[in-house]
């Protein structure tokens, strides 16, 4: 399927991560973005109501919660399920692509927690060679 004279199609697109408004980019804020990086660990656990999420990431208010989950469902990561239950339900799931995303986040923030002495003794470290 082509695109229309001056329309670009999806197979069209070349991802560069550097160029100021590659949609590549806008995913990656969204990603790496605090809340957006714990949401999606957090949904590597299984499907979460709204509310449970908000518990298990510790510190994220309610409207940031909504907009980082809005974003990740537009970007195609996250699930947004309402089930036919009284009252209503509504579950967060990993896409397949989410799923990808936060397996690889996960490792990061495995990575991360491993190292948290190292990391301390650096800051501490610095501080005291740069006090003021």
């Amino acid at each position: 399927m082509s695109a229309e004279p001056g329309e670009t199609s999806t197979e069209d697109l070349v991802a560069d991560v550097f160029a100021r408004n590659c949609a590549s980019r806008r995913t990656l804020e969204s990603v790496t973005g605090k809340w957006g990086a714990l949401s999606l660990v957090a949904l590597r656990e299984g499907a979460y109501r709204f509310n449970a999420l908000r518990r298990r990431v510790d510190g994220v208010s309610e409207k940031m919660l909504a907009q980082t989950l809005q974003t990740l469902e537009r970007d195609g990561l996250v699930k947004r399920e309402v089930l036919a239950t009284i009252p209503a339900r509504v579950e967060y799931t990993l896409t397949p692509l989410g799923t990808e995303i936060a397996d690889r986040m996960f490792g990061l923030i495995q990575l991360l927690e491993a190292r948290v002495p190292e990391v301390v003794a650096a800051r501490d470290e610095y501080d005291a060679t740069h006090r003021r």
